[in-house]
């Protein structure tokens, strides 16, 4: 193939008599003809003959632009072309010289025939061109018989680099459920090779690995989906293999590939959903408002935003009694205790609780109700509690002449829990330290224990503890107050000794009247 191109590029020069590349203005091309032959030899003439200057003749130089094919492997110089003039007549009268870049070093001419050879490879996509100055002396005077003339090596190029991904490998994401032909990313190839030569550098897409699910437009490198609904919740991750081939994709073509990550972005195209229908939960009826009864969860196939869920309690039985908040971390309901419980009034509370997603996408909502229901059972479990007094405190009252031993009324406490423990009843010493009063143990009456004065302490403050007695730590109090009532047990005293005079004739009603001392005689007088 090279000697061919060579022999092809050779005959081109020999015909193209009128091309001439120069720094100065090429000068009409002579002719093959009788008549250039004839010009050479009446101006190379003066020249031989040791003339002082060149003789101006037209320019006869027949090259324009050289050309070498890159990469040129042959174990001989690659011929490049032939240096030629018409003043040169063959008898080896005229030397030609190469200078410029590359001469001697890559170039190299014979002097005698003007064939010049590379003397090593090249590479156009190092250096594309070679600009060199050529010039035909006389061997024997070495005086120039033209102006120096400027030309041109072109290397020519070959398909010797393949396309080439500089910014790969490529991550790229798109949303799921999109339709064919949304846009996910662009690739792009380069080719070092001529783009103005040939097909070498004009490059075709096309995808190696990852059909059905994406396509590539082989002018652009734009990648697009190929499939619909693809849905992360089944697959999430994708590797595509994208080929850039030169020679417009033809066979030989020289190849690059590079690898693109999709990655499908999550949308809400799921609702949340309870692993069970129904959760059974149960709390203590001594646990403080407030408090956590339990957990529920919906589980959401979305992810981030679209998984975030909200939780209501239906109205109804538990709304009372019960509210529950989402956990922001896990997504979790957390049922909250917003009263009292009491297990003895009652024992269990059912209600329903709806899971919902906080952030809707209306493309989605024709795939039915964004949200799931359960059904949650608490039972309240039964506290072994303190007996319950049946009055939250205790008055009674006592004549101070009441004989010590006395009841004077009584208190009633019971175990409300389901073991119902008999109540034993005591005073606290503390708040009877003088022992005035007594009870019964068992039926929880309260007698004296010896008289009381009113005059001394006319109201009593003492404190009953009932204790269970199959758990005798579990005890409640209740105040009782005993006011002692007073009895008319002291006559009148005067505060000082008085004197009083009454005239003996006084009739009977008759007041005698003494410092405000008022006396009545009985009938008969004194």
């Amino acid at each position: 193939m090279l000697t061919r191109n060579c022999l092809l590029l050779f005959l081109w020069i020999l015909v193209n008599e009128g091309s001439v590349s120069s720094l100065h203005p090429p000068s009409p091309p002579l002719g093959r003809g009788r008549t250039g032959r004839e010009h050479a030899r009446s101006s190379v003439g003066p020249m031989r003959n040791g003339a002082a200057g060149f003789q101006r003749v037209k320019r006869g130089w027949v090259w324009n632009q050289f050309f070498v094919l890159e990469e040129y492997m042959g174990s001989d110089p690659q011929y490049v072309g032939k240096l030629h003039t018409d003043l040169d007549q063959g008898d080896s009268a005229v030397k030609y010289t190469l200078s410029g870049e590359g001469a001697g070093s890559i170039f190299t001419i014979d002097q005698t025939t003007g064939d010049i050879h590379a003397l090593r490879s090249l590479d156009r996509e190092e250096k594309p061109y070679y600009t060199l100055r050529a010039q035909a002396v006389d061997i024997n005077t070495n005086r120039p018989l033209e102006p120096e003339s400027e030309f041109v090596i072109k290397v020519q190029d070959i398909n010797d680099n393949e396309p080439k991904f500089l910014e790969g490998p490529y991550t790229a994401s798109v949303p799921e459920m999109s339709p064919v032909g949304t846009y996910v990313t662009q690739v792009t190839a380069t080719d070092a090779d001529d783009p103005t030569y040939g097909n070498s550098a004009r490059v075709v897409y096309s995808i190696l690995h990852g059909q059905p699910y994406f396509s590539v437009d082989p002018k652009t490198g734009v990648i697009k989906t190929a499939l619909p609904n693809m849905d992360r919740e089944v697959k999430e991750q994708y590797q595509v293999l994208i080929q850039a081939k030169d020679m417009g994709g033809q066979l030989g073509g020289l190849a690059g590939t590079t690898t693109v990550n999709i990655s499908l972005s999550d949308v809400n195209d799921n609702p949340p959903r309870f692993s069970k229908s129904f959760f059974h939960l149960r709390i203590p009826e001594s646990s403080a408002v407030g408090s956590a009864v339990g957990k529920i969860k919906a589980h959401d196939l979305d992810i981030g935003k679209n998984a975030e869920v909200e939780y209501t309690i239906v109205p109804g039985d538990g709304g009372a009694m019960f509210d529950i908040t989402t956990n922001e971390h896990n997504q979790e309901g957390i049922i909250v205790l917003k009263r009292p419980l009491d297990y003895e009034s009652k024992k269990a509370y059912t209600f329903k609780v709806d899971a919902s997603n906080v952030h809707l996408d209306p493309r989605f909502q024709s795939f039915g109700a964004f949200k799931d229901t359960a059904t949650v059972k608490i039972n309240v479990l039964d506290v072994d509690e303190p007996p319950v007094f049946n009055k939250p405190s205790y008055v009674m009252d006592v004549y101070e002449d009441t004989p010590a031993g006395t009841i004077i009324g009584a208190v009633t406490a019971q175990d409300l829990d389901a073991s119902s423990s008999p109540v034993r009843y005591s005073i606290d010493w503390k708040s009877d330290m003088d022992s005035y009063f007594d009870i019964d143990p068992v039926e929880g009456t309260i007698s004296t224990n010896e008289l009381l004065d009113r005059e001394s302490i006319s109201q009593h403050n003492i404190s009953v503890v009932a204790t269970k007695l199959n758990s005798p730590v579990l005890t409640s109090r209740v105040a009782v107050t005993v006011h002692v009532l007073d009895i008319n047990e002291f006559p009148p005293e005067l505060a000082s000794p008085y004197e009083t005079f009454v005239c003996e004739h006084s009739k009977v009603g008759q007041v005698a009247a003494s410092q405000n001392i008022f006396i009545f005689l009985p009938e008969g007088g004194v």
